[in-house]
């Protein structure tokens, strides 16, 4: 079982978008998924046709300890299963921030669920924030994933988060959580702006700059407002289209 942390701490840049459809196309494939929604405002939650609130989030456990297996709930869709958010997870960063174990209590929660091996893969959609709980998702992570948006302030983000990918693998809280992807996101194929941003990204992040490119995509943006994933909502638009090859080509590099 492999932990991604899908992470930048600029907001609007596709986390959840990703998180979800990555996560979606995936099971779609035989593969078993995991989606944590660690971002208070619970829109995996939500995408995934979840009431935030309705069932126990990751902050019982963060707080109170229990057991993560009893956490994960099926969704509609086969092999695909979420840890869903509440409102009570926007107090964790204040709760968590007066202990110090802070930066690696989530991995020290996920230790003994990983060994279960009852998922492939734990996609962990993180808050748009260099918090507490955005750094414990890189300290439990094996791997992180950034979405990023083309444009501009897209680039400057990008510096910021692989930045502190760095200081938590220099600190010692996970020494070997490794940068695994850039996904662009949110491309205008009618502009120059976001061919420029794609080939400054690929020019210094050449070996883990995806080649499969997120489009702008007025059917992304509509799927969750009804419950679904884009592959459900709309499976032949061109953000399915996309989502369905960043699957292909992530299991190709995990196999």
């Amino acid at each position: 079982m492999k932990i991604i942390a899908i992470a930048n701490q600029k907001g609007g840049v596709g986390k959840t978008t990703t998180s979800v459809n990555l996560g979606a196309c995936l099971a779609e494939k035989g593969q078993r998924v995991i989606v944590l929604d660690l971002d208070p405002q619970a829109n995996s939650t939500s995408a995934l046709d979840f009431t935030p609130g309705e069932h126990p989030s990751i902050y019982q456990s963060l707080i109170g300890g229990g057991e993560v297996a009893d956490l994960v709930v099926p969704t509609k869709y086969d092999n695909l299963s979420i840890i869903p958010c509440d409102m009570d997870l926007a107090g964790c960063e204040i709760e968590m921030a007066k202990e110090d174990d802070h930066l690696v209590r989530l991995r020290n929660l996920f230790e003994p669920f990983k060994a279960t091996e009852i998922a492939d893969y734990i996609l962990i959609d993180c808050p748009p924030s260099l918090g507490v709980l955005m750094t414990s998702a890189l300290a439990a992570a094996d791997e992180l994933i950034v979405p990023l948006q083309c444009e501009y302030f897209g680039l400057e983000g990008l510096s910021k988060i692989v930045g502190v990918h760095q200081q938590i693998r220099d600190s010692g809280a996970n020494s070997e959580v490794v940068l695994e992807g850039i996904v662009m996101t949110m491309a205008d194929s009618r502009t120059n702006l976001s061919a420029m941003v794609i080939n400054d990204v690929r020019e210094y992040f050449p070996e883990v700059t995806y080649d499969t490119v997120i489009p702008r995509n007025i059917r992304l943006g509509e799927a969750p407002s009804y419950g679904q994933t884009v592959i459900d909502y709309a499976p032949t638009c061109a953000g399915a289209v996309a989502y369905r090859a960043l699957a292909d080509e992530f299991i190709a590099r995990h196999s």
